[in-house]
């Protein structure tokens, strides 16, 4: 079908093919995209060192995966206007891979799932973006939202926890524990900053409101400093070491150095260990990555859809997020997917092609090599207040009390299900549990709209009318595992006593094999209790699952008609035996 062909095709860097050679590509757009990638890039620099922290990994990890990911993507991937990198939803499951593998399994991981995600884009899986309910999608990333809150709460008030426990009840349990020992200097960096963050956008300025926020956190921090009021930056954090065995402050000014993942640092700074049990272990963790970067990324381009009026290649998109995440890592990259907020703000500065989002990717790079030793005074205050405006913007609050206030039960049930878990446990326990709790509502709903009415007195059976003693029942609805034995019992009951009996099945649009199983059920019962039963009008598919059975009709007892009128004739006329050419194929 045509207008699904987005969905079902696989095509290889085809929002770059669409929109930079099918399409003609002028100065003026290049300008467009040169503007657009400078501000997206703008807003992704402090971005990707906060993800990269928040996950585990050094500040310049975040920066390696916007550079090397966010290119790669772009040109390979299936989204016009997506800009990729490290995203705030990967924290809740990177977080815990570096406590217990370090960066070097988290490299490992990211090139597991980049291998999966290519795997998915060959099966044409890039449709499974239609089987996620909205309840479900709301629910997880709320539920991420509130996690990476949490883990913020550490630096946003500059807490003294010697480690953060894995569970989130244990969170809470720690912060609780450290709240006497808030900092002022740092609780007064990260409300000033938050601040900032809220009230920039009402001057409707063109600047990223990061910026402003950041570098007035800078400035109080400053400050503070002056007094003796020390507030943590990424300077004093996190250091690095040169070719020559130099120890520097902050990041490496550096272009990034090719390298095997699996060379990296393992937990605690030691070495880690590639084997046949550390890959078992990554497994779960690397699926989940895959799961959520399709996800992530193809949500994104969805949104993107919407709003430019354009389609993305879902297959191909998925193809470019596994490219991407497959290489990055080789360059230090952390995993990466589609970022809808850089994305909204890609479009918003008036991008027209992949090519802004690789301006991002290169821009991010320049900032890297020629601002390394500003970027270590941002404060890590900053950064956590940073973290937790992304958080809430990507909790979709709004959507969440809507969908509370608004929806049918079963929809806010799943939603409050996923949310709990993803907090409590993790997001693929949270997606599976309420995709498996949503098809079941939905099984549940549709079941209950199959109905039978009794149509023996209706205009359909008249002028000709019903012999005595005979019935006619219609049903409404799909016979399937759900409600065919609910049906087929109420049928038994309605035909008991009868003669004969017409089942009128014109609006039975499909039957499983628990429908099938059901009616031969009810047809062994009528003839056995020496009913006569005529099932007419069956519509292509049951008629195709009937055929396949080799339900013959019965003599005397038992037939099939082609339509309802034809049945009409037959109840009329005395029993005689009946041919198997009465059977309709």
């Amino acid at each position: 079908m045509p207008h699904r062909e987005h969905l079902t095709s696989l095509r290889f860097a085809s929002a770059l093919n669409e929109s930079c050679i099918k399409e003609s590509y002028t100065p003026s757009r290049f300008k467009k995209d040169l503007l657009a990638g400078i501000t997206v890039g703008i807003i992704a620099i402090p971005l990707s060192m906060a993800l990269a922290i928040a996950s585990g990994a050094p500040p310049q990890n975040g920066l390696y995966t916007a550079i090397f990911a966010g290119l790669i993507i772009a040109i390979t991937g299936g989204s016009r206007l997506s800009v990729s990198g490290p995203t705030a939803a990967f924290i809740v499951i990177l977080f815990p891979i570096s406590q217990q593998f370090g960066l070097g399994g988290l490299l490992v991981a990211s090139v597991m799932a980049g291998i999966m995600m290519i795997a998915m884009a060959l099966a044409r899986l890039g449709r499974l973006i239609e089987y996620i309910p909205e309840s479900v999608t709301l629910g997880f990333t709320a539920g991420i939202a509130v996690v990476i809150t949490t883990l913020q709460m550490k630096d946003f008030f500059g807490l003294s926890m010697a480690e953060i426990p894995e569970s989130y009840i244990g969170k809470i349990s720690a912060l609780i524990n450290a709240a006497p020992s808030i900092d002022g200097a740092s609780f007064l960096v990260a409300s000033l900053t938050f601040a900032m963050l809220i009230l920039w956008p009402r001057l409707k300025t063109s600047l990223p409101p990061q910026l402003p926020a950041l570098l007035l956190g800078v400035a109080v921090s400053l400050v503070l400093n002056q007094f003796g009021q020390e507030v943590d930056t990424i300077g004093s954090r996190f250091t690095y070491t040169t070719a020559d065995g130099t120890i520097g402050q902050g990041i490496p000014a550096v272009f990034p150095q090719w390298s095997w993942p699996w060379e990296a640092s393992g937990p605690d700074g030691k070495p880690f260990i590639l084997s046949w049990q550390t890959l078992q272990a990554l497994l779960p963790f690397a699926f989940s990555i895959a799961m959520l970067g399709a996800i992530e990324s193809l949500l994104c381009a969805v949104v993107l859809d919407g709003i430019t009026g354009k389609r993305h290649n879902a297959n191909g998109e998925l193809l470019g997020q596994g490219i991407g995440n497959l290489v990055a890592p080789f360059f230090g990259g952390i995993t990466a997917t589609a970022a809808l907020a850089r994305s909204a703000a890609n479009f918003r500065a008036g991008a027209q092609t992949p090519i802004a989002s690789a301006v991002h990717a290169l821009f991010v790079l320049f900032g890297l090599v020629l601002f390394a030793k500003l970027l270590a005074y941002l404060p890590m205050p900053s950064m956590a207040a940073l973290l937790v405006m992304v958080a809430w913007n990507m909790s979709e609050s709004h959507k969440f009390v809507a969908l509370c206030r608004k929806a049918p039960i079963g929809d806010i049930t799943t939603l409050v299900i996923c949310f709990s878990l993803t907090i409590l446990f993790d997001m693929v326990v949270a997606i599976t549990f309420g995709t498996i709790i949503a098809s079941l509502l939905f099984m549940r709903d549709i079941s209950r709209m199959t109905k039978v009415s009794d149509i023996s007195n209706s205009k359909k059976i008249s002028p000709k009318g019903l012999p005595a003693n005979w019935a006619a029942f219609k049903v409404n609805g799909p016979l399937f595992f759900a409600a065919a034995d609910r049906v087929f019992s109420e049928l038994d009951a309605l035909s008991y006593g009868k003669e004969g009996v017409i089942l009128y099945l014109d609006a039975v649009p499909i039957m499983d094999a628990g429908g099938l199983s059901a009616m031969n059920k009810y047809i062994d019962q009528c003839i056995k209790t020496k009913v006569r039963l005529l099932i007419s009008d069956l519509q292509f598919q049951p008629l195709k699952t009937v055929a396949r059975a080799k339900i013959e009709p019965v003599e005397n007892y038992f037939s099939f008609t082609p339509t309802l009128e034809e049945a009409l004739i037959r109840a009329h006329k005395p029993i005689q035996p009946v041919l198997k050419t009465d059977f309709v194929t």
